[in-house]
């Protein structure tokens, strides 16, 4: 009898054991994710006044947005303003979802409010400079001749909640010239600068290579005016605005014939030392309608890009609002 009852239990010990070593299903379907080629409106930061022009200090699940809108002067001047883009992806069931709200971070809005002028404030971008440790915010603002040129804060990267000593802005005497000036970006290396200007007549997208190479960006941008080169491979005879470099690749916005309507966004692919020719991204992300400033992202997780635009379609808040979608990486 006692010799059954052993049996009896070591079986079910045995049963126990095999169940509790038993392999749960993983729940991670997705291992990375994938930013959707839909088009999102970012409701929480669009308003019925015209919001666009925005940059990004990361790329994260939640990260601080400046952007240009002119809701505080119910439709009138374009000033900088500050909120957050947030969005998050589900592994187990693929679900993607993005958004945004106001917000009034003492650090960001610190920022935003010293490089706002009295006139109107566009293309906001932020880099932070290796050359000398500072974060820069550039700014394309209306000067008191009418036309826009570039201008630039710095501070240190933030350590704390607390207010930032930011020093400027300072004028970006080394590309500014009587004509509109704006939309300026950096590529990887921070050693060439592309912006548009339309001191050629219509809008056309320059570089304008570092020298010397070591030199502080601050320093840099003060020097004494010097032309820079015209980008030919991706120019036309009609405007090219808002260009963005982001590893190897250039997105820019453009009303040349073949597009969609109004402004388009175009990309380039950077091989062999030249830009390459500029290709339309198509009715997934143009319409009608005008496309303007678009901006790329990365993160680690995500298989693609991120692309944050702006548009006045219909469908929207009202004016230009914030869109994003994703973008895949040109082979």
């Amino acid at each position: 009898m006692k010799k059954l009852v052993y049996i009896i239990a070591l079986a079910v010990v045995s049963i126990i054991f095999v169940q509790g070593c038993k392999k749960e299903p993983n729940p991670i379907k997705y291992p990375k994710g994938t930013f959707p080629d839909s088009v999102y409106n970012i409701t929480g930061l669009n308003s019925t006044y015209d919001d666009y022009n925005s940059t990004l200090y990361v790329i994260g699940s939640r990260v601080p947005i400046i952007f240009s809108s002119n809701r505080g002067s119910n439709g009138g001047q374009f000033d900088l303003v500050q909120g957050v883009l947030w969005y998050q992806f589900d592994q187990t069931s693929g679900k993607f979802e993005v958004g945004g709200e106001m917000e009034n971070d003492l650090f960001y809005s610190t920022i935003a409010n010293k490089a706002n002028t009295t006139g109107n404030d566009f293309g906001p971008y932020s880099i932070f400079s290796s050359s000398d440790g500072y974060e820069y915010l550039m700014v394309s603002s209306q000067g008191t001749g009418g036309q826009l040129d570039l201008s630039f804060v710095k501070h240190l990267p933030k350590y704390s909640n607390s207010a930032p000593e930011v020093l400027g802005p300072y004028p970006v005497t080394l590309l500014n010239t009587t004509s509109d000036d704006a939309y300026i970006s950096f590529d990887a290396n921070e050693d060439s600068a592309y912006f548009n200007s339309d001191r050629g007549g219509n809008f056309d997208i320059y570089v304008h290579k570092k020298t010397p190479a070591t030199a502080a960006m601050d320093n840099w941008l003060k020097q004494s005016f010097a032309p820079s080169i015209a980008v030919d491979s991706i120019n036309s005879t009609y405007d090219e605005k808002c260009p963005f470099v982001y590893k190897g690749v250039m997105i820019f916005a453009s009303n040349r014939p073949g597009g969609m309507g109004g402004y388009d966004i175009y990309f380039s692919v950077f091989k062999k030392g030249k830009w390459g020719f500029p290709v339309n991204l198509g009715p997934g992300v143009n319409t009608a309608s005008d496309e303007f400033r678009p901006l790329l992202g990365y993160h680690q997780e995500f298989t693609n890009w991120g692309l944050l635009f702006s548009s006045n379609r219909t469908g929207g808040k009202g004016g230009f609002d914030l869109y994003f979608t994703g973008f895949a990486i040109p082979k």
